[in-house]
């Protein structure tokens, strides 16, 4: 029999991604979310890719009456934790909103999961709990210590973390793994799913797209001063088929009975590119010219992280090795199709 998983937050970027992967590796997969930052039409991207629709469920999951009787209308084996709110400019304005939607929604998930026999469940975390490392600790791994988050969103991922470890110290009979993860980008090869920001783009690529499609009149570039060979910070940018494909293994993993009841693993490619490097690679890769500046600083940023992912490839068995040029080019085949669809 397949056995079930339960996806929240699956028809966002990276749960969405995560969702085909789920289904194509011999899940089947029910979909929790509230549409918050995501739309109810990418299932449809889904079930063309895979040629199945996953269950879907409109749910708030801060609602634990909600939650619980959504878990009885299925026997979910598994459980992977994408949904929260992510913006950390909106996190700073909006402190509360974000400690409630991200920790109580985990919180009531994991008081459900012995009430219906669910072992496991992996948790979507972020480098952002390593802070800015020292240059001794680059790259990370997942022994780095952490720094004091720089937002509400970041110091979510460090107190959910804690939550989880509490909670299966305390003899919760559950396993976990955490995924702390770097810099999701790219989309889909089929470009059928991909990332699509609700108003102004957070992250950088879809900040890249958007301009050379002419929506943004100028991408900005935030510091040139920086301690890095080009001046612009350095991140660790991983494909998001490929950060979706680690969450399949993180999750047969988990639901394995010999191994430990808490793991952590860094998922990234173990590498780190400029801003300004993204930005030259996009335009030699597509071909199109972008309009950038420099800006100054951007509180809160951090000047340099990669991430030492040898764990993960050694024991998930498991690596990001998808091409830079081919990612920006599939963000860029996305942003295309969004144009061909007249969504933007």
């Amino acid at each position: 029999m397949k056995q079930t998983i339960l996806v929240t937050g699956g028809t966002g970027f990276i749960g969405s991604h995560t969702t085909v992967e789920l289904i194509q590796a011999g899940y089947n997969v029910v979909i929790a979310d509230n549409l918050s930052n995501s739309k109810r039409e990418v299932i449809g991207g889904i079930k063309k890719i895979t040629g199945i629709e996953p269950a879907f469920e409109f749910i708030d999951l801060c609602n634990k009456e909600a939650t619980r009787e959504m878990l009885q209308r299925y026997r979910i084996d598994g459980i992977i934790h994408f949904a929260a709110s992510k913006a950390v400019g909106e996190s700073v304005e909006k402190p509360l909103m974000y400690y409630r939607n991200n920790i109580t929604s985990l919180v009531n998930l994991l008081e459900l999961m012995p009430e219906h026999n669910i072992k496991g469940v992996i948790f979507s975390s972020s480098c952002t709990v390593y802070g800015q490392p020292r240059p001794e600790n680059l790259p990370v791994t997942e022994d780095a210590p952490h720094q004091k988050a720089t937002s509400p969103y970041g110091n979510t991922k460090e107190i959910n973390e804690q939550i989880i470890q509490d909670y299966i110290h305390s003899g919760a009979p559950i396993k976990s793994i955490v995924l702390r993860y770097f810099n999701p980008i790219g989309a889909h090869p089929s470009a059928l799913i991909g990332e699509l920001p609700n108003g102004k783009p957070n992250n950088l690529i879809p900040y890249v797209t958007q301009t050379a499609m002419g929506i943004l009149e100028q991408l900005t570039i935030f510091g040139n001063d920086y301690d890095t060979p080009d001046g612009t910070c350095i991140r660790d940018y991983i494909y998001v088929v490929d950060l979706a494909k680690a969450h399949v293994a993180a999750m047969t993993r988990v639901l394995k009975k010999d191994t430990a009841a808490l793991e952590y693993f860094n998922i990234g490619t173990g590498r780190g590119n400029s801003t300004r490097e993204i930005v030259e690679t996009f335009e030699k890769a597509t071909g199109v010219k972008l309009n950038y500046t420099y800006g100054p600083r951007r509180a809160g940023d951090i000047e340099k992280i990669w991430g030492d992912c040898t764990k993960a490839n050694t024991i998930l068995g498991w690596k990001a090795d998808t091409p830079l040029e081919d990612v920006l080019v599939s963000a860029w085949k996305w942003q295309l199709k969004l144009r061909e669809d007249g969504v933007m």
